[in-house]
């Protein structure tokens, strides 16, 4: 077996068994290699420099860290792009991106540190490249362990904070591009690692942002340092707690000319406490925010949910410089002109995404709703309809608006009030759209006691006959099979889905709303003392 010019004898190794998966000889040769580490490293000198991507990605599907860290030390490309390496080739079939393997992406990190400690001339590493890893609820690695996007964040901080106070800090430098997820946790070293003191041998350029349990002066600081001209996706949300003059002043002081895609928080368009309220349709602040939107001219995905925009919608959205593709206005309070905006505008026809919930769209607005899906139908891949008050009665309705959908891929319509019956007529005509392949659908209204109230609190949504729940879903299933259609997965994830981001900062979150809580109530403490 020869990986490429040798010096010397080579040395045979039994190749792996066989996975089924299918593979080039040549990444038999490189798992066979890789799985013996410590001939691996003695081999690495005569390897040709153009089959270290395919000997990282058997190291990588192995989980070898140790050969990892070598390979990404000795690495004699310019480029190392993560996705790209771990992407389905011609070589190897599977793809590996949603392994965030912990052993795997603390090696590459730390090779990368060895790589700027080596003696000068002996680097080409220019640009490392370490998107493009997905992180998923289930972990396919054999170890099973994780390194979160708020883990990697922290260890690629901290790894740049360390190169930057020692003696090699001007010898090389390599362009890092980054998926950065800063909360409180991690906010100082975040900030070390864009701003450094001196020469930083990990120069790191942010691509993607996102901001959670930070104040709103923090969030400024941390994205005026972070090559906001270069940002392509920011996402601020849960508690940052911005209002209008937080987003205005954010927008206003900070462009953002390469954003393609920009999630704000909830209740991210209230007016400050201390802001004087003004004439229904005059407010300022608002104003000023549409019209800082409109100025990214890359802009096609909004996410804005949980924002009181009452009658704002063509205010918003109108001034964009280009159709959306992804649209969020999940409990955004929307009327009747909202939606007429919405089913009429150009947005519409370019709709891959959208999400509506917390409307009730086929009660308040059939016809709206019939005419922006009938736009939207060529290009809509997901749709999100939760707790929007659907009914058995609103059935045929929503059936009928649905069908000319023939691309959507994903319907999510949990915590609507619907019997088993109804579903069972729902899931007929959802066989007939020929690209479904996800629905996500609430417990039958027949499992929970009679009577009871919607929109459902967590303490009553969790109350339901699972005996019931499991029989009724069983049938829904025989109604895929039977129709041909094993390929539309169901669910009913009853407290919403899976959030990777959100479960690897739990504790944090969790003691930041303690703390939130807790200053409320010295606030308000203090506030009677003072009308004593």
């Amino acid at each position: 077996m020869s990986l490429g010019e040798s010096q010397g004898e080579s040395t045979v190794l039994p190749l792996p068994p066989h996975t089924g998966m299918m593979k080039s000889l040549r990444f038999a040769s490189a798992e066979a290699l890789v799985s013996h580490p410590q001939v691996a490293l003695q081999s690495l000198d005569s390897v040709a420099h153009n089959l270290y991507p395919l000997l990282f990605k058997a190291s990588y599907l192995l989980e070898q860290a140790e050969v990892i860290r070598v390979l990404l030390e000795r690495w004699p490309l310019e480029e190392f792009r993560l996705g790209t390496l771990l992407a389905p080739s011609t070589d190897h079939s599977e793809d590996l991106r949603d392994r965030a393997c912990r052993a795997c992406l603390e090696a590459c990190v730390r090779g990368l540190a060895d790589h700027v400690l080596r003696g000068r001339g002996r680097q080409r590493l220019q640009l490392a490249d370490l998107m493009g890893v997905r992180d998923v609820q289930v972990q396919q690695c054999p170890c099973g362990r994780a390194l979160g996007r708020w883990g990697r964040t922290e260890l690629l901080a901290r790894t740049c904070c360390e190169l930057q106070v020692g003696p090699h800090a001007a010898q090389h430098s390599i362009k890092v591009l980054a998926d950065l997820f800063v909360t409180e946790g991690n906010f100082q070293a975040v900030v070390q690692a864009l701003a450094p003191a001196g020469p930083a041998p990990l120069r790191v350029h942010c691509l993607s942002f996102r901001a959670d349990s930070l104040d709103p002066s923090q969030l400024l600081q941390v994205l005026c340092l972070a090559r906001p001209g270069e940002l392509r996706r920011l996402q601020v949300v849960h508690n940052v707690r911005l209002h209008a003059g937080h987003v205005q002043q954010l927008l206003a002081q900070v462009h953002f000319p390469q954003l393609t895609s920009l999630t704000l928080p909830a209740k991210a368009f209230d007016r400050p406490p201390a802001c004087t309220p003004t004439a229904e349709d005059e407010d300022p602040l608002f104003t000023s925010i549409a019209w800082e939107l409109s100025q990214m001219t890359q802009l096609t995905e909004l996410s804005v949910a949980f924002s009181t925009l009452t009658g704002k919608i063509q205010k918003l959205l109108g001034p964009l410089r280009t159709p959306l593709r992804v649209l969020d206005l999940a409990n955004c309070s929307l009327n009747h002109a909202d939606m007429a905006f919405l089913a009429d505008c150009t947005h519409a026809t370019h709709l891959e995404v959208l999400d509506l919930s917390g409307h009730s769209l086929v009660h308040l607005f059939p016809s709206t709703f019939f005419r922006l899906l009938g736009r939207a139908a060529q290009t809509l891949r997901v749709l999100t309809l939760e707790e929007c008050s659907i009914e058995d009665r609103h059935l045929s309705t929503l059936i009928l608006a649905l069908s000319p959908c023939h691309q959507l891929q994903e319907l999510r319509f949990l915590g609507n009030p619907l019997s088993a019956s109804a579903l069972r007529r729902l899931f007929l005509a959802l066989c007939e759209l020929p690209k479904l392949r996800w629905v996500e659908f609430p417990v039958p209204k027949d499992c929970y006691p009679e009577g009871a109230a919607y929109p459902q609190d967590e303490l009553a949504m969790s109350r339901f006959d699972q005996q019931k729940y499991n029989t009724i879903a069983e049938d829904l299933r025989g109604v895929l099979l039977r129709a041909g259609r094993d390929d539309i997965e169901v669910s009913t994830p009853v407290f919403g889905s899976f959030d990777p981001d959100i479960q690897e900062t739990s504790n944090e979150l969790g003691t930041f709303l303690l703390q939130a809580f807790k200053t409320a109530l010295e606030n308000f403490s203090r506030a009677l003392k003072q009308m004593e």
